[in-house]
């Protein structure tokens, strides 16, 4: 929205940030991830580049707003000795999300140190994971644009409830997921013949201005500004690398239970996405939390046979030592309640996981050397083979040392807990101990609760026991959380 209804300048900043987040993902697909190969896929190496033509377009099938490139690449690539051969499409497939995320999280880091923005978590489907939205941006306004997300959910509601027909229960994740594919497509409109994008851009204001009005249209980039400014002065631009290891083996794990490291490295970019709200970071610090979170919370699970080649780093898989969670229910924005996804119970882990580093790193003050020790054995693991170079390293290479280990930890965890302007406390913000437990969500869940204990007392009488108050938190964490054991690399941080 600010690329189409903003000025010159902010157009031309965000053209220059998207299209240098491009040739960075491709960058990095070159440099590890492309691979040629022949002999049937037995022979690999190295490519040394990918040839790629870029397409751009500035709008969506229904004319409106959506800047973005489709990048086609071709099959074939250079062996060392220079010849051509077929490109191991298979690994560079494994590796589109971790290379969208890079994009994702380089663009918006440019655009929001450029024009001196923000981003904010926005919940599009309740129960999956958050989109990184410009803070200040209307919803209605991004709502105007989206034009099919309304034709896709009214088809997608005809289609899960054929499927509760046909299969008797609601569908899991890989089946909503094939019927959002499949709403997708039934609601695709043809494709329009393309205009000027002077054309667009003037008419996309006129349409805008005759919706929201003038100023709404005016003052756009100054009320993201003014929101950006307020949530930047309050996020600390460094990242406590030991709660990112955990929050990023916690989330891969529950949604997946085994993994590789590019899964690791795309939840580790999502993590700074979310943390650090568009402000710049250290280069390399994604592969240091993907390393961390290997070193401390991962086993490995691929043995290399004998007689066998070595499997390749990313063929190799994980998992982690953590207590599966367990589900739980939620009464959704409909009547009809559903269970929650795995992405939910994984942030709920994450946090339990989370919390119990910062219990072990603050410990009372009234015993000496408690903190020093504390965050001490919060820092250390049982692998030998991890080393690091302060008793309690938070923080990437680099950073300046001077505090203390318990006050290091202490500030830069402050803005792990940064508040959102007051527009943004109603839904989820930056602590995920609070996107669960909104005012609406507990009254809907504690409804739902009671009238599920009333169905199953009406189906099966019992003795006569005090009511529970619905509104209590401790019965309502109880349906919320279910707090998994902590597992191998955090037994010391209890």
């Amino acid at each position: 929205m600010l690329w189409a209804l903003g000025d010159d300048h902010t157009r031309q900043v965000i053209e220059r940030a998207h299209e240098r987040a491009i040739a960075v993902a491709l960058c990095w697909l070159e440099d590890e991830v492309a691979q040629t190969r022949w002999s049937s896929g037995r022979q690999r190496a190295k490519s040394p580049a990918l040839v790629a033509a870029a397409f751009r377009h500035p709008d969506n099938r229904d004319g409106l707003p959506l800047l973005h490139d489709h990048l086609l690449i071709l099959n074939r690539a250079q062996r060392p000795d220079g010849a051509w051969y077929a490109l191991n499409t298979p690994r560079l497939y494994r590796h589109i999300v971790a290379a969208g995320t890079l994009y994702t999280l380089t663009m918006t880091t440019e655009v929001c140190e450029t024009l001196g923005l923000a981003t904010v978590p926005r919940e599009v489907t309740p129960g999956l994971r958050p989109v990184m939205e410009i803070a200040g941006v209307d919803e209605h306004l991004i709502a105007w644009s989206s034009t099919r997300r309304q034709r896709i959910q009214d088809v997608l509601e005809v289609l899960t409830d054929q499927y509760v027909t046909d299969h008797g229960r609601l569908p899991g994740d890989r089946a909503r997921h094939a019927l959002g594919w499949w709403a997708a497509q039934e609601t695709r409109p043809a494709k329009k013949k393309p205009k000027p994008l002077a054309q667009l851009r003037a008419w996309w204001r006129t349409s805008a201005i005759l919706r929201f009005g003038e100023q709404a249209v005016e003052e756009l980039l100054e009320r993201c500004r003014a929101v950006g400014a307020a949530i930047r002065a309050r996020v600390d631009p460094h990242v406590d690398v030991v709660l990112a290891a955990v929050d990023v083996a916690a989330v891969v794990f529950t949604v997946r239970r085994t993994f590789a490291r590019w899964h690791l490295l795309a939840e580790a970019r999502r993590h700074l996405l979310e943390t650090l709200h568009g402000r710049a970071f250290a280069p390399g610090l994604d592969d240091y939390i993907t390393d961390q979170a290997l070193a401390r919370h991962c086993r490995q699970l691929t043995v290399p046979q004998p007689g066998q080649r070595t499997p390749a780093a990313d063929q190799l898989t994980y998992t982690a030592d953590f207590t599966w969670p367990t589900r739980w229910w939620i009464a959704g924005t409909t009547a009809k309640p559903r269970e929650s996804t795995r992405y939910e119970r994984a942030r709920v882990a994450s946090l339990i996981l989370q919390n119990a580093i910062r219990d072990a790193r603050t410990a009372p003050a009234d015993r000496d050397e408690a903190p020093a020790a504390t965050a001490s054995a919060a820092a250390r693991t049982d692998d030998h083979n991890h080393n690091q170079a302060a008793p309690h390293a938070v923080d990437h290479p680099g950073r300046d040392t001077a505090l203390a280990p318990a006050q290091q930890a202490a500030a830069i965890q402050a803005h792990q807990r940064a508040a959102m302007p007051e527009e943004y406390l109603e839904g989820r913000t930056t602590d995920p101990a609070t996107w669960l437990r909104t005012p609406k969500n507990l009254a809907r869940l504690a409804a739902f609760t009671q009238a599920a204990e009333a169905r199953i007392v009406a189906d099966e009488p019992q003795p006569k026991q005090p009511v529970k108050n619905a509104n209590d938190p401790a019965r309502q964490q109880q349906h919320h959380t279910t707090q998994p054991e902590q597992g191998r690399g955090t037994g010391q941080e209890r």
